[in-house]
């Protein structure tokens, strides 16, 4: 960003041009610096330090635009103890312009940064024989030969190599073309999908603060928008935005943007973190992914550490090995990565793996689970579900996700499910598409949708499985407490274990209620259940009932009742239950119950002496008009208080 910008005055770009970003790639000294300022009059070395040793060491940025195509040239430096700065420009490139000296030919730093374009899914590029000045046609057309056998059976096999001359200008016109071609070609960044861009820079500018800059690989941001800074999980504003030195409303993903932020001080920020939509990620060190050897590299071991490369991060990664202990040169090995420092990934992300010491790229890969849980020796699906990760559609991913959750893990510590944030941080899809998937899935019957807000599915298998354990549940409550009408629904969510959610079990209640099971209240029972009672139990019950019908108002202890009858105690009890369930009894204090008939048959008196007498009753008199001591008469009426039927005022009740 020029130190001359105006954020506060936008020069508004369209969005019907094309945006590309162009990486160099090279051995040091191979003119790649001078090449970018021939092909657009800007020189990208911006370091005093860079100018004065004239070699590049950050890295460099510079723009052109042709033919409605916008092109973000990143340089990067070619010396060996660079190649971290080079790894972090590379990633967000969509087309490699390969820098090799016609008077060199290829060198390590070609060798090594062509590689790591290879392993970070670069398909498309040119190949610029520069310095071609220098030698003669004879030489060149042997540097030729050699650079195309060296490009043979990669994505560069068909590139276009091109001779040309920084200093005396051959062959920019025919690179400027062949770039507008490859550019033609070349898949853009997605600008719908959620917002994310890695930062390759953060300063200060003098009158907007903190900038930072970076290629924006997917969505866009504008003046206004709030974004999320990780690792940190800060939310911010955006203050304004550019690309190439021009103010934009937007900028859209695959452009080179400059974003200034507000409420953070630059120092806060650096090179590895990552801006993105606010609440939709989560950084994690835990990651798995398919992780492949160069030939050129040795064995890897599990366990071994290295310096870890994706966007503009970097960190040390120790490799965990799936079901092998090394891996061979040129192979492939779904691993873990445990991060030494959180990064913010998602599937497809791409990642460079470069030898803890001497340092020197060894391989990549790509993300598989940017969420991914420890290992253990038991969970023997993981390569599977790797795999489907790997290769299948949105319907085997989602449907491979759901029944992820559903596994019981020793260790687990969530419950079953699977929620839309959760796809969203795990995929980086957009909510619409997880929407439409899981419709999908469960018309197919591959997943049942448990709750709406948020969107929440678990496996139909797994859910299938709570299901038939709560009517097994309820199936034995029953046979073990035959005296009982169900079992209470929070006991037999309790029962199911930590790992079934409270909406997989609510919807299983659901989608059982009136074929198996039936939802009383806060009981749960079997379907058509009733309570059958063996001849001494139906005694004992009439007993029960008979003994309070026949006492009236001044009703007996409940031990005495119960004391008297032939069953023991716990039976004696639950009869006692059915009876209160069934209201022939009514519990009016803990130690104290009473027939419903004697009950009814008090309210009528009331109603009685509120025709004749008036709406006011004392205590005493009340006494009187029940037939029962204050023992009896106070309880009664705090009881008569609560169903509304007299209202204390004073010392006296009134009758309503």
């Amino acid at each position: 960003m020029a130190a001359s910008s105006k954020l506060e005055s936008p020069a508004i770009m369209t969005t019907s041009h094309k945006s590309v970003i162009v990486g160099t790639a090279g051995h040091i000294d191979h003119g790649k610096s001078a090449l970018v300022e021939a092909l657009t009059g800007t020189h990208p070395d911006r370091l005093a330090e860079e100018k004065r040793r004239g070699i590049t060491i950050d890295l460099g940025f510079a723009f052109l635009e042709e033919n409605g195509v916008r092109f973000g040239f990143i340089d990067v430096p070619g010396h060996e103890r660079f190649v971290s700065n080079m790894l972090a420009g590379a990633a967000g490139i969509d087309v490699v312009l390969l820098v090799i000296a016609a008077d060199e030919s290829i060198k390590p730093q070609t060798r090594e940064h062509f590689d790591i374009c290879r392993l970070l899914g670069v398909r498309r590029g040119i190949v610029a024989l520069t310095k071609s000045d220098l030698i003669d046609a004879d030489v060149l057309g042997l540097v030729k030969l050699e650079v195309e056998e060296y490009l043979r059976g990669s994505f560069l096999e068909q590139a276009p190599v091109i001779p040309v001359s920084a200093k005396t200008g051959a062959g920019l016109a025919e690179l400027k073309v062949v770039l507008r071609e490859v550019a033609a070609q070349a898949v853009g960044k997605d600008a719908a999908r959620h917002f994310r861009l890695p930062i390759d820079r953060a300063f200060a500018m003098k009158g907007f603060g903190t900038v930072v800059t970076g290629t924006l690989i997917s969505g866009s941001v504008g003046a206004g928008d709030e974004v999320e800074l990780f690792p940190k999980g800060e939310r911010l504003r955006v203050r304004g935005v550019q690309s190439g030195g021009k103010s934009l409303e937007r900028a859209f993903a695959g452009q080179r943007t400059a974003v200034n932020l507000a409420g953070i001080d630059h120092t806060s920020v650096r090179r590895g973190m990552t801006l993105a939509a606010p609440g939709k990620f989560r950084a994690a060190r835990r990651v798995d992914t398919r992780l492949t050897l160069l030939p050129s590299a040795q064995k890897l071991k599990h366990r071994t550490r290295a310096h870890f490369h994706t966007g503009t991060l970097e960190t040390i990664a120790e490799i965990l090995l799936y079901g092998q202990s090394e891996v061979s040169p040129g192979q492939s090995a779904l691993a873990q990565l445990r991060l030494q420092d959180e990064a913010l990934l998602l599937p497809g992300d791409r990642f460079i793996v470069r030898q803890f010491s001497p340092v020197v790229t060894i391989g990549g890969g790509v993300i598989l689970d940017p969420l991914a849980r420890r290992p253990l020796l038991r969970d023997t699906g993981r390569a599977t579900f790797l795999e489907t990760l790997e290769g299948g559609n949105r319907e085997e991913i989602v449907a491979a996700m759901a029944e992820r959750a559903s596994v019981v893990l020793a260790t687990a510590k969530r419950a079953v499910g699977l929620t839309t944030p959760e796809l969203v941080a795990r995929t980086g899809w957009l909510e619409k598409e997880i929407q439409e998937t899981i419709e999908k899935l469960a018309a197919e019957k591959k997943v049942k949708v448990v709750a709406i807000d948020p969107l929440t599915v678990v496996a139909r298998k797994g859910f299938e499985e709570v299901s038939a354990k709560i009517v097994a549940t309820v199936e034995r409550f029953h046979k073990e407490n035959p005296l009982l009408p169900g079992i209470p629904r929070e006991d037999l969510r309790v029962s199911l274990g930590r790992r079934v959610s409270s909406e997989t079990f609510r919807a299983a209640l659901e989608d059982l209620a009136a074929k198996k099971i039936e939802l009383q209240g806060e009981l749960v029972r079997r379907a058509g259940a009733e309570i059958a009672l063996l001849p001494e139990e139906a005694r004992a019950k009439e007993h029960i009932e008979k003994a309070f019908s026949l006492a009236g108002l001044a009703v007996p202890a409940v031990k005495e009742v119960l004391a008297k009858l032939t069953i023991e105690a716990k039976r004696a009890e639950k009869l006692l239950q059915i009876l209160l369930r069934e209201k022939s009894l009514i519990r009016v204090t803990p130690e104290l119950i009473f027939h419903r008939d004697a009950l009814a048959q008090l309210r009528d008196r009331l109603i009685e002496y509120k025709k004749t007498k008036g709406e006011r009753i004392s205590v005493p008199i009340f006494k009187e008009l029940a037939g029962i001591t204050r023992k009896y008469a106070i309880p009664l009426l705090e009881y008569l208080d609560r169903e509304r039927v007299t209202r204390r005022a004073g010392d006296e009740r009134v009758i309503l």
